[in-house]
């Protein structure tokens, strides 16, 4: 149902499903780090006052502290900003959640540039690069509202360490709600056997647009929605590599230990097929509107165009 123009912020679809599950379960808990209006936890914090915690700024005390639920035999999902979990807790998750894999979630917004004007010390464009090297950390970014909250749900399923990435700004509907999610699986959203466009997250629109010009053009495009990069689907980054030969990956990510890099190593294990790597190219962000951001990096439809262009033109 992919609607340019229509969306909403992945961190609101958290704070629809975190009620829900607040509902449901009476040892599911909120550890919030005292930013509840902008990672949309305030409204449980009125329904379930309980089942809510809030430490302050103090995000590496919110880490022992969700620990401590957990081995109580609690659910807790952490709740700060993405520069925050991956960063300033990462000592904490990994002693604390990983090692004993704790079943902790870390569920951040604004990652990536959505922050914009905010700046490089709000932007966490390293965020699932760093939490993806722990072992036993799961690490997912849902592209839209709908995706997002069935992302939600599966996490609270999941048991273990998961680090969850929301937007700020909207997102175009991708899907409807009807769809199902599974942690670790690919979904398949255009078939196609001339060439790949693999994405996640915020981006996602960006990359449906440039495969409907694609087709236009009468090139088969298959688009692939990561939204799991760990475990990533090395089972269908395979199956494209074999069918396509060729794939470009699309992140509002640095480009080093993100999506492409996790797709990259599959392709360099199967050795066949190419990547070109489309995202922050290693350098920090800066203050500017969002939609500047993206174009300066090339997470552009118009780049993803390009740069598909160029990968047919070399075969």
């Amino acid at each position: 149902m992919f609607a340019k123009n229509v969306g909403r912020p992945t961190r609101e679809a958290y704070g629809d499903e975190i009620l829900e599950l607040g509902k449901e379960n009476p040892d599911f808990y909120i550890v919030d780090c005292d930013i509840g209006k902008s990672c949309k936890t305030v409204e449980f914090a009125k329904q379930f006052p309980e089942q809510h915690v809030n430490v302050g700024i103090a995000e590496q005390n919110a880490c022992g502290v969700a620990a401590g639920l957990a081995s109580c035999g609690k659910l807790p999902f952490v709740t700060t900003y993405a520069v925050f979990g991956s960063m300033r807790m990462s000592e904490q998750i990994r002693q604390e959640i990983c090692y004993p894999k704790l079943n902790v979630k870390i569920a951040c917004s604004h990652g990536g540039l959505t922050p914009a004007n905010d700046g490089a010390s709000h932007q966490g464009i390293e965020d699932m690069g760093i939490l993806r090297t722990l072992p036993n950390m799961t690490v997912v970014n849902g592209c839209d509202y709908y995706s997002t909250r069935k992302l939600v749900r599966a996490a609270a399923e999941y048991k273990g360490p998961v680090y969850l990435r929301f937007t700020r700004d909207a997102v175009p509907f991708i899907y409807d709600g009807t769809e199902d999610f599974q942690i670790g699986k690919a979904k398949e959203i255009k078939a196609g056997m001339d060439i790949t466009i693999i994405a996640n997250g915020d981006i996602m629109s960006r990359a449906y647009e440039a495969a409907d010009i694609l087709e236009a053009e009468g090139i088969s495009v298959r688009l692939l929605d990561m939204h799991t990069i760990k475990p990533l689907d090395k089972e269908a980054v395979v199956k494209a590599i074999m069918d396509t030969g060729r794939i470009i990956t699309v992140e509002d990510h640095n480009i080093i230990n993100g999506l492409g890099s996790a797709v990259c190593e599959v392709a360099a294990e199967s050795g066949s097929g190419k990547v070109v790597r489309i995202g922050i190219q290693d350098h920090f962000g800066e203050s500017a509107p969002y939609e500047r951001l993206l174009d300066k990096n090339g997470i552009s439809v118009q780049n993803i165009i390009t740069k598909a262009r160029e990968l047919l033109q070399e075969s």
